[in-house]
């Protein structure tokens, strides 16, 4: 995915322990510790960041340090279309994992159930865009998640 941060772009694609930024030509390790209710933990390079992060749906906006910018999606499929990213599969809003049917390493189908979500009191599911195999599975059972949030990784 691409993003626009202020007059910066970042490239951020999936790793195998987060995933790697690229920012004006630099690479960095990117680990998410914890995000919940607009706060997010972040291990960047080893250097522990706080971010906070508001949308109104369009446009979002990282506060660090006390400092504001509006971060643009660049790039990628069209909001609420889809819900894959770069080989991982995205919460479409925020939720609650109400369960996970599958582990690293099962092979699917196009559209078996992956795992199902409830959001707005709505059953969500999410579903195999393609075979392939269950590279990572990021989310538990209960757990919450954010908007975009990357819920299974698959590779082919």
């Amino acid at each position: 995915m691409k993003t626009t941060f202020d007059t910066h772009t970042i490239e951020l694609n999936p790793s195998d322990d987060g995933y790697n930024a690229i920012i004006n030509g630099k690479t960095v390790n990117v680990q998410i510790v914890r995000a919940a209710n607009g706060c997010m933990d972040l291990l960047i390079d080893g250097q522990r960041i706080t971010a906070y992060v508001s949308s109104d749906m369009a446009k979002r906006w990282v506060t660090v340090d006390g400092g504001t910018s509006m971060l643009t999606k660049t790039s990628g499929a069209k909001q609420g279309v889809r819900h894959d990213h770069a080989g991982g599969l995205i919460a479409p809003m925020p939720g609650q994992i109400r369960s996970v049917s599958v582990g690293v390493g099962d092979a699917v189908k196009k559209g078996q159930t992956l795992l199902t979500m409830e959001a707005m009191k709505m059953e969500i599911r999410i579903q195999a865009l393609k075979d392939g195999v269950v590279k990572s599975v990021s989310v538990a059972q209960g757990q919450t998640v954010e908007r975009e949030q990357i819920l299974i990784e698959m590779e082919d």
